[in-house]
């Protein structure tokens, strides 16, 4: 089983497509330079979208007989960074017992980074904001929030969903942890507490759209770069679920012109991608 994270920017979304650079064909191609490749080797645990980044995902590789004896977890991972992408960082690299399924994990952990949504607040009330993040928490049916799939149950069951605050007590996204997620639904659910901060809807629509799923709305979908695959809690490897390490490189005092939110979600984004190459060096 490798950890591995990645800019969400260079890739159109995880899952293999043909002629568009993904991090499954990047990681395909990898094994086949090192001849480790064969049908169904790879498995990775989630599927991200077009944009959206990892600090860490899983995938299990079932490496050749011949191999699996001679070779230790760190060439793998030396082996594999080689020959990937340098968007991709592969830090961490596990024996696990034959038959272990990365896509079963015990939860998976995202930050959404508000920031780079362009009508985001500067100035959020953190009691309104947490009451937001405890009605999505729990059972709930989340047609309304997310990328219809008449394959997938709309049904899942929110963990937990906090508030993510930066050194200077400035709101700028949140947390949200699950065993399993729908397309769209954390970007959907970033779009509709913007609404309700920006006052385009009603904390009680929101309700609303989750106890009555047939009556159908749209919130909008937030954008992708905002959103980091953070942690997978997995029983076959230790858990690296540390909060976010911040660099302060948003000033305290915004401007609040047209131009000034633009640089505000231009730093954003480079406040997740400095984030993300801090953690891999740690890792």
């Amino acid at each position: 089983m490798v950890a591995f994270g990645y800019h969400g920017s260079a890739f159109h979304g995880s899952q293999i497509q043909p002629d568009v650079e993904t991090v499954q064909g990047n990681l395909i191609n990898a094994l086949k330079n090192l001849k480790w490749w064969e049908e169904g080797c790879l498995e990775i645990s989630s599927r991200t979208d077009a944009g959206v980044s990892a600090r860490m995902n899983l995938a299990t590789v079932k490496l050749p007989g011949e191999i699996i004896g001679k070779i230790d977890p760190d060439l793998v991972k030396n082996a594999l960074n080689h020959h990937t992408s340098e968007e991709i960082v592969v830090w961490g690299a596990f024996r696990v017992p034959k038959g272990t399924r990365s896509r079963f994990a015990r939860s998976r952990t995202y930050f959404y980074h508000c920031g780079v949504i362009p009508s985001w607040p500067k100035a959020v009330d953190i009691s309104e904001f947490r009451e937001m993040c405890s009605v999505v928490i729990g059972r709930h049916d989340f047609t309304n929030l997310c990328r219809n799939d008449p394959d997938r149950s709309p049904i899942r069951t929110i963990d937990s969903c906090e508030p993510w605050i930066d050194p200077n007590g400035r709101v700028i996204g949140f947390s949200v942890k699950a065993e399993s997620f729908l397309w769209n639904q954390i970007r959907r659910i970033a779009a509709a507490f913007e609404s309700i901060l920006s006052g385009k809807i009603a904390l009680e629509d929101l309700v609303k759209a989750l106890d009555e799923p047939q009556l159908r709305v749209d919130f909008g979908r937030a954008p992708s770069e905002g959103l980091v695959l953070w942690t997978i809690e997995h029983e076959s490897i230790n858990s690296f679920s540390n909060l976010p390490d911040f660099m302060e490189i948003i000033p305290k005092n915004i401007n609040e012109s047209k131009r000034g939110n633009e640089r505000l979600n231009s730093l954003s984004r480079l406040e997740i991608s400095t984030l993300l190459e801090r953690e891999w060096l740690n890792l």
